[in-house]
């Protein structure tokens, strides 16, 4: 019995209770009253999601009652994405660029608002508690880290989900491991799982152990998965933007070594085709790209290949296929979605693909609230988000069917594919919540 397929057994007991993959597991009625928390009193914004995936989709009535039903009763776990985001205070940001605040200042104030201020504000709150309630997801592997290596920078968005699970703790609490996440679909909460989008660095270069003594420390913290890279190549390796490909570094070797010591899940996502294929080698624990697409559908420098997403399973790990319409390519909509999700179950099996949809529900509000700040002018880009020309044209048609409070509608598509309860439970949070699992044995 090979590696991947002994993982897989050794999780399947706790994986079946977890996933309430029985009708005995769930709380009694809990289906029934959650199909109506999904489809009752949604907001415009999230009702016209609503519309635009359903007239695309076009489920019968039975298959549409089916997915909702069985969205309703599943532990849903978005493999990563974002918590619903807050507008910001126009006022209050406004008088801080007329103060010449620094962008640093600016940027770090604009995301403190959005990923907290539902905590305080009664109107943002409302409207991040009805996109949960619509959504039906119960955990999100959260984006709880800036991209980037230095631990401080890292620290800022850890802080603000800390807070905001701190206060908010009786309906969206932080869960430190596998067993919370399941404890909160039981209870009829949601809850955030928190990754980094790095791995943390001292950046002094005295020893290997000494680069690596934050991995612990930010494990401690919470955070439970880690980008091996962000586009740009770095010292663990060469990123997903870079065109040399050249792979994983000595040292990234080391990094990969101590994640799986401490029980941080390595995250390829955004690393270049060959590091995820060397990463996916070299780990003995599972190793997951969280949010990416498949290659042999579209091969965008996010995707990928075949090889790669092989690899991955072998590892006992899985690929969570992302809601970006530039990266699935096709109509690029839900129904492309649904095929890179096919192509990949059909490359590896149902085990080792889920959703990590990369998107966030940002509220009514936001754009509003915006216009009130005065312009700062032109930027330039971000190093790190350096793209290669893309021509390709994203529609509000296609962005709005995948949604992220359209997650029941991607269940009911799956039911219109043809897959069956079970493998639906996986694909939508089983899969995912196996791998939480096995990272921390």
């Amino acid at each position: 019995m090979d590696r991947r397929h002994f993982l897989q057994s050794t999780a399947a007991l706790s994986l079946a209770s977890a996933t309430g993959s029985s009708a005995q597991a769930q709380p009694k009625n809990q289906g029934l009253a959650g199909k109506a928390a999904l489809t009752e009193q949604l907001n415009p914004t999230i009702q016209d999601a609503r519309n635009v995936a359903l007239a695309i989709l076009k489920p019968s009535e039975k298959e549409l009652q089916r997915g909702l039903e069985l969205h309703a009763d599943s532990l849903v776990f978005d493999t990563y994405g974002f918590s619903p985001r807050a507008a910001i205070d126009g006022d209050r940001m406004k008088k801080l660029v007329e103060a010449g605040a620094s962008d640093i200042e600016v940027k770090d104030l604009s995301e403190q608002m959005t990923m907290t201020r539902y905590v305080t504000d009664p109107i943002e709150q409302a409207e991040y508690l009805a996109a949960w309630r619509s959504s039906g997801v119960t955990c999100i592997f959260q984006n709880a880290g800036e991209e980037g290596q230095d631990p401080l920078r890292l620290l800022k968005r850890l802080s603000n989900f800390t807070y905001a699970t701190d206060m908010l703790k009786d309906y969206v609490a932080k869960a430190a491991v596998p067993d919370d996440i399941a404890a909160a679909k039981e209870e009829g909460r949601h809850c955030l799982y928190f990754t980094g989008n790095g791995v943390p660095l001292t950046q002094q270069w005295v020893s290997v152990e000494d680069e690596l003594r934050y991995l612990q420390v930010y494990f401690q913290l919470g955070i439970r998965m880690m980008h091996l890279t962000y586009q740009r190549r770095n010292m663990i390796g060469d990123g997903s933007g870079e065109p040399a490909n050249a792979g994983l570094s000595d040292f990234g070797r080391a990094v990969i070594r101590e994640m799986n010591r401490v029980g941080v899940i390595p995250d390829c996502a955004h690393s270049g085709w060959q590091t995820s294929l060397e990463a996916a080698q070299l780990s003995e624990k599972p190793l997951v790209a969280s949010h990416s697409t498949c290659g042999g559908i579209y091969p965008h420098i996010r995707s990928k290949p075949d090889e790669v997403i092989k690899a991955i399973a072998d590892t006992g790990g899985m690929i969570g296929i992302c809601c970006i319409p530039r990266y699935l390519r096709g109509k690029g909509d839900i129904t492309a979605l649904l095929d890179h999700i096919d192509y990949a179950v059909k490359l590896v099996g149902v085990d080792h693909v889920g959703i990590g949809t990369d998107v966030a529900y940002n509220s009514q509000q936001s754009s509003a609230e915006r216009k009130k700040v005065p312009s700062r002018g032109k930027k330039r880009d971000d190093f790190r988000s350096l793209w290669p020309n893309d021509d390709y044209k994203t529609t509000s048609e296609m962005t709005r069917s995948i949604a992220w409070t359209n997650w029941p509608l991607f269940t009911v598509g799956l039911v219109q594919r043809g897959y069956s309860d079970h493998d639906i439970r996986k694909l939508i949070g089983g899969n995912m919540l196996r791998v939480c699992q096995e990272s921390l044995q």
